[in-house]
């Protein structure tokens, strides 16, 4: 075990005795790596943030059942991950009912900081790059993301989508041929 887990490890032991700043710290610790990945998820900023907000309430009032003998890293991915499955449902749900434009459209405005040339070559690469991912099935852009974005390893990955490693390791081979075949058109 490294460092970092067992100070994790004791952070969450010490944030369940009450300790508010150990769970502070945790949150500090762990908050970058839980947007990333909602965001990779979700593909807005804005509901990343609502989404780790969730992911942290949620794991602060299941933090009794956290086992210490697993990465806290391992633990709250998982977390986060089902808060994006969530919120991917309620998107599915409220799309429905009022035929609201895809996220994904947001993606095609200019940074205002860039050249109008580059920012369009940007903006366009950017959401093309998305768009692609997006139009991944969840189980191959979830390792894909995880993987790449997240830099877990394989077998972490797996205990976060409770697969086996060759499972992973199938999933990702796969999802990065699909993904080259998706930016080839």
């Amino acid at each position: 075990m490294t460092a970092p887990e067992a100070d994790d490890r004791a952070l969450a032991a010490a944030a369940l005795a009450g300790q508010q700043s150990a769970y502070g710290e945790l949150m500090r610790r762990h908050r970058d790596a839980v947007w990333r990945l909602a965001r990779s998820q979700v593909g807005d900023a804005d509901e990343a943030l609502d989404i780790v907000q969730e992911t942290f309430v949620s794991a602060f009032a299941a933090l009794s059942r956290y086992d210490g003998a697993r990465p806290f890293r391992v633990w709250i991915a998982r977390i986060a991950i089902n808060k994006c499955r969530d919120w991917a449902r309620r998107r599915t749900v409220r799309r429905f009912f009022t035929f609201a434009k895809p996220i994904d459209d947001a993606l095609d405005l200019a940074d205002p900081g860039a050249s109008p040339e580059a920012a369009l070559h940007s903006s366009y690469e950017l959401s093309r790059i998305h768009a692609r991912i997006a139009a991944l099935p969840a189980t191959l852009r979830e390792v894909l993301l995880l993987r790449t974005i997240e830099t877990m390893g394989q077998a972490e990955t797996a205990e976060v989508l409770g697969i086996t490693e060759k499972a992973v390791e199938t999933r990702l081979y796969r999802a990065r041929a699909k993904l080259v075949e998706l930016l080839r058109d």
